[in-house]
């Protein structure tokens, strides 16, 4: 399996979650296999998503699409997001 990890902040994160939600059906037709998405405890308007996807090529592809782009600026996204392609290599159970 193949993971994307994304950190980013947020100006608003109920308007950021709306957007996130809406843009599901892209990101499946992109490979996308679902996500997990966290919020940092010290400042809830920091966002990490950690994504299942099916190819890296298609998630890199997705992320350079013009359309994440913008919805990125329709979230209300401030700054640079910090995106890490990953390969997974092993799981340990504790």
């Amino acid at each position: 399996m193949h993971y994307v990890l994304v950190r980013h902040k947020v100006e608003e994160y109920s308007k950021w979650k709306r957007i996130y939600d809406e843009n599901m059906e892209n990101r499946k037709n992109y490979g996308s296999k679902g996500s997990h998405v966290f919020r940092s405890i010290e400042n809830p308007d920091e966002v990490v998503i950690l994504y299942d996807w099916d190819d890296l090529e298609n998630a890199r592809k997705f992320f350079k699409s013009e359309d994440f782009k913008k919805k990125v600026k329709l979230a209300g996204i401030p700054d640079e997001l910090d995106i890490y392609f990953l390969e997974g290599i092993g799981r340990t159970s504790a």
